[in-house]
């Protein structure tokens, strides 16, 4: 298994509790519908918080976490017409809350500690 995780920031005129209200109620399902057709093995949002004795504002408003069995996979996936309209509506929907422009994207192998 392979992780993509993706640090995502709010567009401007969102506040937090907008950004992951529509982060949780309308783009996660979104994901989930095309779950299969995108070989996604897993979805995970991390909302960020505020918390006691929390010196600083979190570096991003949270992180995405998609599980696919290989980065190959997830480039098949990228070159499959039929994944082509489920790619094309998550971007569509992602441009109405999240600022592309200062999030990040990386890779990493899964370890469990406990």
């Amino acid at each position: 298994m392979k992780v993509l995780t993706i640090s995502l920031h709010r567009l401007a005129h969102l506040s937090r509790a907008q950004f992951q209200d529509h982060w949780s109620v309308t783009h996660g399902p979104l994901v989930a519908s095309f779950a299969e057709t995108l070989g996604i093995r897993r979805y995970v949002q991390l909302h960020t918080i505020e918390a006691p004795r929390q010196s600083q504002e979190p570096l991003c408003d949270g992180l995405a976490e998609i599980w696919y069995d290989s980065v190959e996979a997830f480039e098949s996936v990228l070159a499959s017409p039929d994944a082509r309209p489920a790619l094309r509506a998550l971007r569509d929907d992602e441009a109405r809350f999240i600022d592309t422009s200062r999030s990040r994207r990386w890779w990493s192998n899964p370890s469990r500690l406990l």
